[in-house]
């Protein structure tokens, strides 16, 4: 009978344990943040013991960021830690004269960190065949995923913003531009420089320093990016800041991939007769090499210490595209919904794009709290947990006030904060911890998620 009964307060979310401790129920009040918009549950790794704590554990809510942790581990599954992309170059011609009697080709398969470094990487080794010269073109076939709209300001209005970059099969540098600021006192300007270097764009080379606090030093700038091609400054740099850094989405994300192989290939000291431009891998030709990501434990890292959405998004797709053949939203859903289905129950998550940047995904605090202690459960688990920020210590939990060790994946949109994971209590014991708000002042939810955990990892 009493197995009956704790079988159905966990079944139930937790509708058999007490009610919400006066410290928490007073860090709410404080926050201004009403309990009717709060989820929370603390359970035990182990899914037979009952919740301490269950609060509106049911209640299907917007998780935003937290559905990574449904994307990363269902990957780390289905294709395995040590699984890589491959990004396969071809050429259709033969090298005479260190010239390039044809074209190059660029097969996209989803790599979600092409980043700057590791696309000169590959321009590098394509140098090394001996091509100095291409005659013809050099072609991006970004096939393998299904074609998505590309409007950055689609979501929220922040078309600047690197997390809305949408995803692409051939995804370089996050679609985005790194800005490396320089103060040069005695010039009384700062230097600028953009990585990586966008072919036929002319990005100024200073602006004026200004006096006064570092603060808000990129609204000092006051950028205008309304033509791609020709970013301005209509304002000035504090001196005060130092060395900076500013990573923005590049305005015109359609061209960024073409402008960054032409800018790259030409930085790395190849010419080009031609130019680059969309095209497919004609049917036959045979690599001459693949460029490898980092393994997909490595990836799943960088994806949820730093909420990545748009790597999030490039895995998601490669569910699809490794499964079935090419990379689609609803052939990826419909993937995620059936490896729940089978490993955690019946009763699925709303999956979006398997990011959480989305107000359609949805999923209960018990739905995640089983998610959390399957994984917990599976020889897997290392791979999630290490991926996970570790509260007071890095990623986006890194300026946390680290009221008990704990490793929670952060979730941020408008309206909605939370974190689910898990907390080691003093007492060895390990708990999932499940905290969602979707309210107004759901940001306010920061000191009542320590409350939280300073009570869970406390001694019983």
């Amino acid at each position: 009978m009493r197995f009956l009964l704790l079988l159905a307060a966990f079944v139930c979310g937790g509708a058999l344990a007490q009610s919400l401790p006066p410290e928490i129920d007073i860090a709410l009040a404080r926050a201004k943040v009403p309990r009717d918009s709060v989820t929370l549950l603390v359970t035990d790794v182990n899914p037979a013991a009952p919740p301490r704590l269950s609060h509106r554990a049911q209640e299907p809510v917007n998780p935003a960021s937290i559905a990574k942790l449904a994307t990363t581990f269902a990957a780390l599954e289905m294709l395995g830690p040590a699984f890589t992309w491959a990004t396969p170059v071809f050429v259709d011609g033969p090298v005479v004269d260190r010239t390039l009697q044809g074209n190059v080709y660029i097969k996209g398969q989803g790599d979600p960190k092409l980043v700057l470094e590791r696309l000169w990487l590959l321009l590098r080794r394509l140098r090394a065949l001996g091509i100095d010269r291409i005659a013809g073109d050099i072609l991006l076939d970004r096939t393998a995923f299904e074609p998505l709209p590309t409007d950055p300001s689609a979501f929220d209005g922040e078309p600047l913003r690197p997390y809305n970059a949408a995803p692409d099969a051939l995804l370089l540098n996050f679609r985005s531009v790194v800005l490396n600021f320089t103060p040069q006192i005695a010039l009384g300007q700062a230097r600028v420089a953009a990585d990586p270097p966008l072919a036929g764009v002319q990005w100024p080379a200073q602006l004026p320093l200004s006096t006064g606090e570092c603060g808000d030093w990129r609204s000092t700038l006051r950028p205008d990016f309304s033509d791609p091609l020709r970013p301005r400054w209509n304002g000035s740099y504090p001196a005060a800041c130092g060395e900076r850094s500013w990573a923005v989405a590049f305005a015109d994300p359609a061209s960024h991939a073409a402008r960054a192989v032409a800018g790259l290939w030409q930085e790395v000291g190849g010419t080009l007769e031609g130019q680059v431009r969309e095209g497919r891998v004609p049917v036959g030709l045979v690599p001459v090499f693949e460029h490898v990501s980092p393994p997909l434990a490595e990836v799943v890292r960088d994806i949820n210490k730093f909420s990545n959405n748009v790597m999030a998004q490039q895995v998601f797709l490669t569910l699809s595209l490794q499964l079935r053949g090419q990379g689609n939203r609803e052939s990826s859903r419909e993937l995620l919904r059936g490896w729940w289905r089978e490993r955690i129950g019946a009763d699925t998550p709303v999956f979006d794009n398997g990011s959480g940047l989305s107000r359609d995904e949805r999923a209960t605090a018990a739905q995640l709290a089983r998610l959390l202690q399957y994984a917990w459960a599976s020889p897997l688990m290392p791979e999630l947990v290490a991926s996970l920020p570790a509260a007071g210590v890095d990623g986006t939990m890194r300026r946390a006030r680290a009221t008990a060790a704990a490793h929670l994946k952060t979730g941020s949109l408008r309206d909605v904060f939370g974190v689910a994971g898990y907390v080691h209590a003093a007492s060895g014991r390990r708990y999932v911890v499940v905290a969602i708000a979707n309210h107004p002042n759901a940001h306010q939810l920061r000191p009542v998620i320590e409350t939280l955990l300073a009570w869970t990892g406390q001694e019983r």
